[in-house]
């Protein structure tokens, strides 16, 4: 079996570090709208769950396989049935355009790229080795 060669790659070091400087800047404005896309999102989400509600209310006629359970330690009366539907007749469930970051995620990562950063702001070396590259690549 034949083995894969290593790539050799020297990549500019000023570049580097300015992807990974562009990089940050998209973490921490990610990090810092992603309350407000959350919240956006939620509201979305209310909206897709009352129009799915008054669809299967409007169609409560078409029901089958009816289920009830009475919690009495709650005064709860939990009714579930089947509707048979196409998809494309039911509202379209949004879909979350952005990835949620916690905290700890977010700590990390910037950590890491600031070091970086620093650390290549410090070097006199022209270009960026494969080991150092590959070390960083997940954030470029």
């Amino acid at each position: 079996m034949a083995r894969a060669k290593a790539i050799n790659v020297k990549i500019p070091t000023v570049r580097v570090i300015a992807g990974l400087e562009q990089a940050l800047a998209t973490l921490e404005t990610d990090y810092a709208t992603q309350e407000a896309k959350e919240a956006k999102y939620e509201i979305a989400r209310k909206a897709w769950q009352k129009a799915l509600c008054d669809y299967a209310v409007a169609n409560i006629k078409k029901a089958e396989n009816f289920r009830t359970s009475y919690r009495s330690y709650n005064n709860n009366l939990n009714i579930d049935f089947d509707i048979a539907v196409s998809e494309k007749d039911l509202p379209k469930e949004p879909e979350k355009d952005f990835e949620t970051i916690h905290l700890s995620t977010y700590r990390e990562s910037k950590k890491e790229m600031s070091n970086a950063i620093r650390l290549l702001k410090m070097t006199d070396e022209e270009t960026v080795n494969t080991s150092t590259y590959n070390a960083i690549a997940q954030y470029l």
